[in-house]
């Protein structure tokens, strides 16, 4: 091959020499190594084409297609056909980029100009909304990659991705929100391993798509109201939609904040023992969002979570929750003076105790320190994940309530989680958010063993079991998001609430993680769903 020169004409700057027409002309198809580009130059009926030599799909040479007599490129490997003369995709996904052709003498030349940034960043963003749309895994990650290599912003996956979806997730707030949140707090944690932090952004977008996979537009309400935090609240109780996506509108038409609209979220999601906990949760991740992505991001996240809010299922209403209730309604309006402040419930208290007896038991510490009574409800939860009796996800003739696996048990820890963040800044909800860890505890201990092997799950160091288990979840290998997301989620909250127990229930809750992560989960219950729906159809 000829050494490359540049031509003289400094207007043709970009045009560099690829291969010779009469070796071209005698292998029709050929690859040319250019100014560190592979580009395949074939020689058809048609003239003279060139294009990336590797498919967008997954890479394979394209030199090694097959051209038809009207210029349709075929990859071989997965039949990916383009126009070898426009570029534009006819069967597949991604557009080849095609690259102009002279011919001087008997060289071949081509030009090597990249468009415009403004192009390139559109063609990604229409390309990202294709995989997206269609939730093609590798698309995704391919084309986030394009953003970071273009120089773009790449957290701009995620704020399209929001954009995409706010208004195609019927019940507001998904699993996908809420691992979002956290995966960028790894993203943030890994900024010299851009390996990860595409994982972290791949895996936030994938699990949004899945979410949102052939979902129809659900509009939201046009109206527009000052913000009130009373009429809000009126208005989630109400399960009236409109008028409490108003109130927000309202407020953030007239500049309000996440931070203005805290307290009204934290006092809805408590409300009631709401969602199985979900609720507080996203109240603390839709505050990460929107601090890390701007405040583009606040309306779709604010109303889609005021959407989850209207949609939650209320625990405390069905029967076996139904205490809740009377024990907030017990709950002292303030604190025994004479209860010491270094008073410590103990978490054996609450040990493979009902729901009842939880509630009954955590009025009966009420004037304790509340971030005492929160260490020990967190304990009885750790220790009720360490001591799951992991036999009931075999067990066949159960009924619809013992619909009960590690999912619902991992709950308990990033529900306390939550508790202790927004409880924290609204002192007034530790009652509530007390009552509902002891819901979780009791509800939880039905399906617990009386011992649990604490050595077999801690190796000795909590700080490196816990990093080390983080460093699974980046190469997790679970098929379903919703899986993958608990891992994300339980991880970090114990990270975060590590810290609040003293050593022995530290380990405890390291141990509860490592236990969860490491055993088997089994999600599809085809015999146990075949005997309760016919046990229900009779």
């Amino acid at each position: 091959m000829k050494n490359i020169s540049e031509p003289k004409n400094p207007d043709r700057q970009n045009w560099r020499f690829a291969k010779s027409l009469s070796q071209l002309r005698a292998h029709k198809a050929m690859l040319a190594r250019v100014s560190g580009r592979q580009i395949a130059l074939f020689h058809t009926p048609r003239g003279i084409h060139a294009c990336d030599n590797r498919c967008p799909h997954e890479g394979y040479p394209l030199c090694e297609g097959d051209v038809s007599p009207d210029c349709k490129l075929t990859c071989n490997w997965h039949n990916w056909k383009f126009d070898l003369i426009t570029g534009e995709n006819l069967f597949g996904g991604d557009r080849l980029r095609i690259y102009p052709v002279e011919v001087r003498g008997d060289e071949v030349w081509v030009e090597i100009t990249d468009p415009p940034y403004e192009e390139r960043y559109a063609a990604i963003v229409k390309n990202l909304r294709n995989a997206f749309d269609d939730h093609e895994y590798d698309r995704i990650a391919r084309e986030i990659a394009r953003m970071k290599n273009l120089g773009a912003d790449p957290l701009d996956a995620l704020r399209l991705s929001i954009q995409w979806s706010w208004q195609r997730m019927e019940f507001g707030w998904t699993h996908a929100y809420a691992g979002m949140a956290d995966w960028l707090v790894l993203y943030e944690e890994n900024r010299d391993n851009e390996e990860l932090q595409l994982v972290c952004l791949l895996e936030s977008v994938a699990h949004t798509a899945f979410d949102v996979l052939r979902e129809p537009v659900y509009p939201f309400s046009e109206e527009t109201a000052p913000f009130d935090q009373a009429v809000f609240l009126r208005a989630v109780e109400q399960e009236n939609e409109a008028t409490a996506i108003a109130a927000i509108r309202g407020g953030l038409h007239d500049g309000l904040e996440f931070e203005d609209f805290e307290p009204a979220l934290s006092h809805a999601a408590l409300a009631h023992y709401n969602d199985f906990g979900h609720a507080l949760i996203y109240v603390t991740k839709a505050g990460t969002l929107i601090e890390k992505l701007g405040p583009g991001v606040a309306a779709p996240l604010l109303f889609s979570l005021v959407r989850e809010f209207i949609f939650s299922p209320r625990e405390d209403r069905i029967p076996e929750f139904r205490r809740y209730g009377a024990a907030l309604s017990a709950w002292p309006k303030c604190r025994n003076k004479n209860q010491p402040d270094d008073s410590h419930p103990a978490a054996e208290q609450w040990h493979r105790q009902g729901i009842n007896r939880a509630l009954d038991l955590t009025v009966a510490n009420a004037s304790a320190p509340p971030e005492a009574l929160y260490r020990a409800l967190l304990a009885a939860n750790a220790v009720n994940l360490l001591s799951f009796d992991h036999n009931q996800q075999d067990k066949v003739h159960v009924s619809v309530s013992g619909n009960v696996g590690w999912l619902d048990f991992t709950h308990g820890l990033t529900f306390a989680n939550a508790v202790r963040k927004q409880c924290a800044k609204f002192p007034q909800l530790w009652p509530r958010g007390l009552l509902q860890m002891a819901c979780f505890a009791g509800r939880n201990a039905a399906f617990t063993t009386d011992e649990y092997d604490l050595v077999k799950w801690h190796s000795g160091d909590i700080g490196q079991d816990i990093e080390n288990l983080l460093q699974r979840i980046f190469d997790h290998g679970q098929s379903e998001y919703i899986v993958s997301v608990h891992w994300l989620k339980i991880a970090l909250a114990v990270r975060e609430e590590i810290h609040a127990l003293p050593k022995q229930q530290g380990i405890v809750l390291a141990a509860a993680l490592s236990r969860f992560m490491n055993s088997p989960l089994k999600r599809r219950q085809a015999r146990r769903t075949a005997y309760q729906s016919l046990q229900f159809t009779a």
